[in-house]
């Protein structure tokens, strides 16, 4: 018999706390290969510093971060490095660099961490941009010149171009428009299939976490406490879900103001 393909991505019994608040308490979370999960939870609930962790940005508490099997938690100096260009990110509200061009926000990384001639490091930011339905004579703009949904455009093409094997998308459509939300969902399914990687992504969106993710996780109080398919979210039977995705102050998830 064949031995078992490890996750691609997986958090195991990850704790993180900021003086004496716990973030995250015992996360356990897995993604397998070429499969795109969703993390949904409300605001403080762990999803964006899983995401740090997950991405190499912040050291958990406790716990191992494993990519293929292999614990890359406490990785450092070159093989830190190394281990960081497997992964490619859409920060929310894209995070582009005001000073630098579109083609130049798109090959940041080509250039500066890659080492890639800058010739053809712009040639491939022109082709990931292609991809992502944005032609050559918007390369040479700035992202003051961008509508919202086309600074989303560029950085997605800034987080395929270096054909990553694991995406993060941190609220790929916060401030959009839901018809322009709608597109950079379509585009977000094209490039992860296309490419055949990971994803992993966070939202408060529903429609977007019904349309981009595989599976579906809730994160609660630092652990996931329901994780299914996307199309059966409806009647996960969970009254944390359920609350969250109908959007109703009563239940057992406590709002505030």
């Amino acid at each position: 018999m064949s031995e078992p393909v490890p996750p691609k991505l997986e958090l195991r019994g990850v704790g993180k706390r900021f003086g004496g608040k716990v973030v995250l308490d015992g996360l356990d979370v897995a993604v397998a290969p070429g499969r795109s999960l969703v993390i949904i939870g409300g605001s403080g609930a762990g999803k964006s510093v899983t995401i740090k962790i997950a991405i190499g940005l912040m050291r958990p508490d406790k716990g191992q971060v494993l990519v293929d099997g292999q614990d890359v938690t406490k990785l450092k100096g070159d093989a830190r490095q190394k281990h960081a260009a497997r992964f490619g990110m859409l920060f929310q509200g894209a995070a582009l660099f005001d000073s630098l061009s579109v083609w130049e926000n798109v090959a940041f990384r080509l250039i500066n961490a890659d080492k890639v001639p800058k010739r053809t490091a712009q040639e491939r930011a022109l082709e990931a941009l292609r991809r992502v339905g944005l032609g050559p004579d918007v390369a040479k703009l700035y992202p003051v010149e961008l509508s919202g949904g086309m600074q989303k455009r560029v950085g997605l093409a800034r987080a395929v171009v270096a054909n990553p094997e694991i995406i993060f998308f941190d609220e790929p459509t916060t401030g959009l428009d839901p018809i322009t939300a709608d597109v950079i969902n379509d585009l977000i399914v094209e490039q992860v299939k296309s490419l055949g990687c990971t994803a992993v992504s966070i939202t408060h969106d529903m429609a977007s976490a019904r349309k981009i993710g595989d599976e579906i996780a809730m994160i609660h109080q630092g652990r996931i406490i329901w994780r299914g398919p996307a199309k059966e979210i409806d009647e996960s039977g969970n009254p944390y879900v359920e609350q969250f995705i109908h959007g109703r102050a009563e239940g057992p998830i406590k709002g505030g103001v």
